[in-house]
């Protein structure tokens, strides 16, 4: 079996091949570009961002994986071919989902992007903090296997925890909200928003003004979704009129960040590189190689791109 790799770039081949030789070692791994390979001996392709055109000469292809949770740069290809298209969730991920949204909360309640600019000025900061974090609701909008393990994380340290879904989800110790008819009255609840939709038309832009207006004022953001969601103009200006508080952001429309993006330098924003859940290569290679035994199988694979949820 073959596999092409196009993620983390040519040096990360030899950590994918090791990764795969673990738990595959039948699977010859090469690079994306390996001028040795012929598309009709691809058998599988585990990619971020593809060149459109590129996965369609591969006649043999079995399966697409995607390198992260989200495929939304693989559907960019207008000629993608009709394969399993496979989101990767290795069991791995809502755990260090959990992890960050954990962190991005705590960060949040405890001022942490004020005091690493006092550091960096060499200057004491005083800190009087004006609440406890289990005095903060935080409210996880997307309640899938990444929103359940951030809720029960943040409900261990003791934090309330309200959630909303499309579709009414039960998780024990949080009250949870559906549909359209309840999403404002889940924002109002939310001194802290964590935003962990899929990208779909309808979430495109959700994170902006009408939205943040009703929130707690003062409320604080955590976007761990997608960046087509956030409007960035409306998170700076919502930052700078104090309906936000603070934010921290994981994803971005343009990935890398731009230098010249207002988000690097604004005294309110923690900026980090889509690294929320982002597992091991060990961990997915262990966790791809496990859905190409099940399709073999003739079973049905997990996670994959549903057209009809747009995720």
């Amino acid at each position: 079996m073959l596999l092409v790799v196009k993620s983390g770039g040519p040096s990360a081949v030899p950590e994918w091949a090791d990764a795969f030789a673990e738990f595959a070692p039948q699977m010859a791994v090469r690079w994306w570009d390996d001028p040795t390979v012929a598309p009709e001996q691809v058998d599988y392709a585990l990619v971020w961002d593809p060149e459109p055109g590129r996965l369609a000469a591969m006649p043999r292809l079995k399966a697409i994986f995607g390198s992260g949770a989200g495929v939304d740069k693989i559907l960019l290809d207008p000629h993608l071919p009709k394969v399993p298209l496979v989101r990767c969730v290795p069991p791995e991920g809502p755990q260090r989902m959990g992890e960050f949204a954990c962190w991005a909360v705590l960060s949040l309640c405890k001022d942490t992007r004020g005091f690493a600019l006092a550091q960096a000025e060499r200057r004491w900061k005083s800190y009087d903090p004006p609440f406890a974090a289990t005095d903060r609701t935080v409210g996880v909008m997307g309640i899938g296997a990444m929103g359940i393990r951030v809720a029960e994380m943040l409900r261990a340290l003791g934090i309330p925890v309200v959630g909303w879904s499309r579709t009414r989800k039960t998780i024990p110790g949080v009250e949870t909200f559906a549909g359209d008819a309840e999403r404002d009255a889940f924002l109002a609840r939310s001194d802290i928003l964590i935003c962990l939709l899929p990208a779909t038309p309808e979430t495109d832009g959700i994170l902006a003004a009408p939205l943040f207006a009703k929130l707690p004022r003062g409320a604080g953001l955590v976007q761990l979704g997608r960046g087509s969601q956030q409007v960035m103009a409306d998170i700076i200006a919502a930052l700078d009129n104090g309906q936000l508080s603070g934010a921290v952001l994981d994803v971005f429309e343009k990935e890398p960040l731009p230098a010249e993006s207002p988000a690097w330098l604004h005294p309110k924003i923690i900026v980090t590189p889509h690294a929320a859940s982002s597992p091991s290569r060990r961990d997915r290679a262990r966790y791809i190689t496990a859905c190409i035994a099940a399709q073999q199988r003739g079973e049905p694979l997990p996670n994959l791109y549903d057209p009809a949820r747009g995720y």
